[in-house]
């Protein structure tokens, strides 16, 4: 690091002005060096503009071994960041760049993926590798990517740029469970902690669960590894995911109690129940096939957002036809602002049902936020949720029964909030309990 190295005198009167001047680089400390004087670190990309003061005897010098300055070590990452690249843009840093610079990121092992509307500005694109070398270096990342817009493909798949480093696979642990996936072609979603460590809680033992939107593994994977469920058909229909999920499996040790299940789980045969009214979103034609699975699960998982609905007939003819099983059903609920409306308590399952022995641990789980960022009580949901919830349930009770040809019983055992999605939409999951009604 280039220093002037000037008798203890002057060191401050030295330091002062090279402040007022703005080149002295307050990353290091003032070191003494030989000959009893003490370095001052300057900037090197300003050397050009350093002039030696005639009034103090000083000289140039460079520390080998700079020590970091108090400041330095306290400074946050975002901090770094803006600090680093204003050194390297000098009289060319401008408010407009620091607009572009990011205050947050995702970080995953060595690779730092960076928001959609980082460095967008011409300047930054002008400054070509020397800009991602200088972020991955502020940052302690080896790689760095960028999110786009998430495709209208329906998979959800990711429009991320590699932007430094080879490939995109990272690997990511989430309560205890290992999960490995490239950013640049699978969505991770962390904002679903909340519901991966409620699925983690449940009392899986010895059933067969049918994961109907499997992508990587994020419900898959908590109920074979924490829930102990006895067996796993996961369905996924983006390839990329799949190649994930494979891996992932292999990773956590439970490839033996999972069969991956690769296309489009929503393709039923012309004897099975109609799908909804509304547009379907497609996987490319080859992937297209018939689920053959029925009368198998004990609980399906139906973990798409905005909505599940297309797959509501599907989870219907999975369930066991003699004693019925539970649906896990995802969908975004909106939530229209009202002053303060009383609030419902939750419904719940019933004392003694295998659901409600897991209760305790279920409340354990992080609550989610408001968009505001206040926490929503864990014990209570909205008007509208419970309206979604009492509907779905009906419907779920109706497709049923004409699937089967005979009554069957709906029971609403949870309504959970797992995040809110957008300005008064929430995530919600019900957990519903179907059952055959006793002739």
């Amino acid at each position: 690091v280039p220093a002037l190295a000037t008798e203890p005198r002057f060191a401050q009167r030295l330091r002062e002005r090279l402040e007022e001047e703005q080149l002295l680089d307050g990353r290091y400390r003032l070191q003494q060096v030989p000959g009893g004087r003490v370095a001052l670190p300057v900037l090197e990309e300003k050397l050009d503009r350093l002039r030696l003061p005639q009034e103090m005897s000083c000289g140039l010098v460079r520390i080998q071994d700079p020590v970091p300055s108090r400041a330095a070590r306290q400074r946050t990452p975002a901090q770094k960041l803006r600090d680093e690249l204003r050194r390297l843009l000098g009289e060319s840093w401008s408010e407009e760049l620091e607009h572009n610079v990011p205050r947050a990121w995702q970080r995953h092992g060595d690779l730092v993926l960076l928001s959609e509307d980082s460095f967008r500005a011409a300047p930054w694109e002008r400054l070509g590798p020397v800009l991602w070398e200088t972020v991955a270096s502020a940052l302690g990342a080896r790689r760095l990517a960028r999110r786009g817009r998430v495709l209208p493909d329906g998979m959800r798949s990711p429009s991320v740029t590699l932007l430094l480093g080879q490939d995109g696979w990272v690997e990511h642990v989430d309560n205890g469970i290992r999960y490995t996936f490239d950013v640049t072609k699978c969505m991770f979603s962390p904002g679903n902690i909340t519901e991966k460590l409620r699925v983690a809680s449940l009392p899986c033992s010895g059933e067969v669960l049918v994961d109907l939107y499997a992508g990587i593994g994020y419900f898959t994977l908590p109920y074979l590894v924490h829930a102990a469920a006895a067996f796993v058909h996961a369905c996924e229909w983006n390839g990329h995911a799949v190649e994930a999920l494979r891996r992932n499996l292999v990773l956590n040790g439970v490839q033996d109690r999972c069969r991956i299940h690769h296309g489009d789980c929503r393709q039923v045969s012309s004897a099975d129940p109609p799908r909804p009214p509304g547009p379907a979103r497609h996987p490319p034609h080859s992937l297209s096939f018939q689920l053959e699975l029925r009368d198998v699960a004990d609980r399906v998982n139906l973990g798409l957002i905005p909505s599940s609905e297309e797959g509501w007939p599907v989870a219907c003819r999975l369930l066991k036809k003699s004693t019925g099983g539970v649906l896990h059903i995802h969908h975004n609920v909106e939530t229209l602002p009202t002053p303060a409306p009383p609030q419902t308590p939750i419904l719940r399952a019933e004392r003694g049902s295998p659901e409600e022995a897991s209760s305790e641990r279920e409340r354990q789980c992080q609550s989610p936020t408001e968009d505001g960022g206040k926490e929503l009580p864990v014990a209570r949901i909205r008007p509208e949720w419970q309206r979604w919830a009492e509907a779905t349930a009906a419907r779920i009770r109706g497709l049923l029964a004409e699937l089967h040809g005979q009554p069957w019983r709906t029971g609403i055992l949870r309504v959970q909030a797992v995040k809110s999605y957008a300005p008064h939409v929430h995530h919600l999951v019900l957990d519903l309990e179907c059952r055959p009604s006793l002739p």
